[in-house]
């Protein structure tokens, strides 16, 4: 069994806050992969369900934030787990806006849930770092963090959430590199080739020009050629 934690406040004053952001990753999950409905448990609200071979524990925390240690810690020693087991989603100031890095084990860099979670259940735990951008000074950091995300974030934050969707049965199996490579075709999806892309032009419009044949002589080929 994995637990995975999402980091955020309780509450409607807070839901659509930066700091929330892994409270929304995990609500994507549980309604994306048909999770059970929350139930309050273990000072926080928790669903469980499957993700591929895997079940699952979702939690939110309601100590708030910077008391979200003493939840994890319940639900784990009630599961019988280990930090090893248990993942958790969290914002991170130190990433542009969009981007996610997946990481095990280490410091808490500052960060007082996680800060919170290290003292009640140590280190060994795994997290996946959701980049929320900095607002540039330290003194500006408590009220960026508390503040919305504006409609401009909205395409780049929606395509995060469904790519850690996408990902989730990877990161519970333990594929790291796997869950990041979905994660990324969400957020930036591959570009298609110029020869790809005239075959589709092509194939949309009947009286576009046909694509020239690739040129595959070789270098000297081509110079052999032009004094002919």
């Amino acid at each position: 069994m994995k637990l995975f934690v999402g980091l955020g406040n309780p509450g409607a004053k807070y839901a659509a806050n930066r700091h929330n952001i892994g409270f929304m990753a995990v609500d994507r999950i549980a309604d994306d992969h048909g999770f059970g409905p929350w139930k309050s448990k273990f000072q926080g609200q928790l669903t469980e369900g499957i993700l591929g071979s895997e079940k699952v524990l979702l939690l939110k925390p309601e100590t708030f934030m910077n008391n979200s240690g003493q939840s994890v810690g319940e639900t784990m020693r009630f599961y019988k787990l280990t930090p090893a087991d248990v993942t958790v989603l969290h914002d991170e100031l130190d990433l542009a806006p969009g981007k996610a890095r997946v990481k095990q084990g280490g410091g808490h860099a500052g960060h007082n849930g996680l800060r919170s979670i290290h003292a009640h259940i140590g280190e060994g735990y795994g997290r996946v770092r959701l980049g929320i951008g900095h607002p540039g000074r330290k003194e500006l950091v408590a009220s960026y963090v508390l503040r919305d995300f504006p409609k401009a974030d909205a395409n780049w934050l929606d395509d995060l959430l469904r790519g850690i969707s996408d990902g989730a049965a990877d990161l519970a199996r333990g594929d790291a590199g796997r869950f990041m490579n979905t994660v990324a075709l969400r957020v930036t999806p591959p570009r298609a080739s110029n020869s790809t892309a005239k075959t589709a032009r092509s194939a949309s419009d009947p009286t576009a020009p046909a694509p020239e044949p690739e040129d595959t002589r070789s270098a000297l080929q081509k110079l052999a050629d032009r004094f002919r």
